[in-house]
């Protein structure tokens, strides 16, 4: 695999990193999310859901090379059922977030891997993940110079990365700003519980 990697174009390495990092600027679900958490959990939480939802990418990334999501999607009624499992899952962080009580948050640690742990099922439940994965990766590569699964999964693992440290930074920035917000946590819940609520709506009906 390190053969094909290092013969792979440093021109379209680089083309795919840039769009990777527009992409990835670009505020979606994702960072949406991100930025929830750390608003109502602190930075840290942000930081937490956004590498939760980079684990969910590297299972994408895994299930494209592997051929499974192509399989998933081209089931009947799959790309639905993934769909509106996402969305419900959503909405029940939305449910939660809107009935919290104000005084019964948790401190920063104990916030985090509930934070990476919903982070990683939003993802993972999102099938256009799955497609956009499916549709990006495959562009990039060129069966000429080595086995195309060894080339999606290195530039699976870059866009993971970029996508990281950038969801991480929107997460982390949304935690400190949302610091003096915090003190009213009853608002900051109804925020969260609207955003969730929000890309529910997105992903069931886009």
């Amino acid at each position: 695999m390190f053969e094909t990697v290092l013969a792979m174009d440093l021109v379209t390495v680089l083309a795919f990193l840039g769009a990777g990092i527009v992409l990835n600027l670009t505020p979606g679900a994702d960072v949406l999310f991100a930025m929830a958490s750390g608003m109502a959990g602190g930075w840290r939480s942000g930081v937490a859901a956004a590498i939760g939802i980079s684990l969910g990418s590297i299972a994408h990334v895994g299930l494209a090379v592997v051929g499974v999501s192509a399989l998933i999607v081209a089931l009947p009624h799959g790309y639905d059922i993934l769909r509106w499992c996402g969305a419900a899952y959503l909405l029940v962080l939305a449910w939660q977030s809107w009935n919290a009580r104000p005084d019964g948050q948790t401190n920063g640690r104990a916030r985090l891997w509930p934070a990476l742990k919903r982070g990683f099922l939003t993802n993972i439940l999102n099938p256009k993940v799955a497609l956009f994965i499916m549709a990006l990766l495959p562009q990039f590569t060129d069966p000429a110079i080595g086995p195309v699964w060894q080339q999606m999964l290195a530039l699976g693992l870059i866009f993971t990365t970029t996508g990281l440290i950038i969801t991480s930074a929107y997460g982390a920035l949304a935690g400190l700003f949302g610091a003096t917000l915090r003190a009213r946590m009853g608002l900051m819940n109804k925020f969260s519980a609207i955003v969730f609520g929000g890309l529910a709506a997105r992903l069931a009906f886009e």
